[in-house]
């Protein structure tokens, strides 16, 4: 009897990577000539899994996302998990812009990932697990087309595979 072989699909976030990156992009910020004497902030609530940036105007805000968001490249953490949720004025005319650290695959898109690997008819089977998809099959060709098809849909979560058993 062949035995079974199987991956779980998560968005799983490393956030001691996440923190070091944002070290990083406010070193860079410190050392930048276009943000002397000018208010930039990169401040990272954990518990919320929130990160928000602060600044004088939209374009240092841009810089500052451009920033960071390269840093996390570097990281190998996925621009796609940071997702923007509000824009908001603060004092003295600055601007400040509150992202949503995202972390989990959320129900729909577990179900579009599902939808997906169905629609493909490839033989395996998938299966919602929490926070996490498992596909499992005889073949392990099988689940590499898998992993292919799931790698192109257009999902917000940064998707990682991980246990490949």
């Amino acid at each position: 009897m062949a035995k079974d072989h199987y991956f779980d699909i998560s968005a799983k976030l490393d956030m001691m990577e996440m923190k070091n990156a944002v070290v990083m992009a406010e070193k860079e910020v410190a050392t930048r000539f276009d943000f002397k004497g000018i208010k930039a902030e990169i401040d990272l609530n954990e518990k919320a899994k929130t990160l928000s940036l602060s600044s004088s105007s939209d374009q240092k805000i841009d810089a500052l996302k451009d920033i960071l968001i390269s840093k996390l490249i570097k990281r190998d953490i996925a621009g796609k998990s940071l997702e923007e949720v509000k824009t908001e004025g603060i004092s003295g005319g600055n601007t400040k812009v509150i992202y949503r650290i995202v972390d989990t695959i959320d129900k729909d898109e577990a179900k579009k990932i599902v939808k997906a690997i169905k629609d493909a008819k490839l033989k395996v089977t998938p299966s919602i697990q929490g926070d996490e998809v498992r596909v499992s099959g005889k073949k392990i060709d099988d689940l590499q087309a898998v992993m292919k098809l799931v790698r192109e849909l257009d999902l917000k979560a940064p998707l990682t595979f991980g246990n490949f058993k």
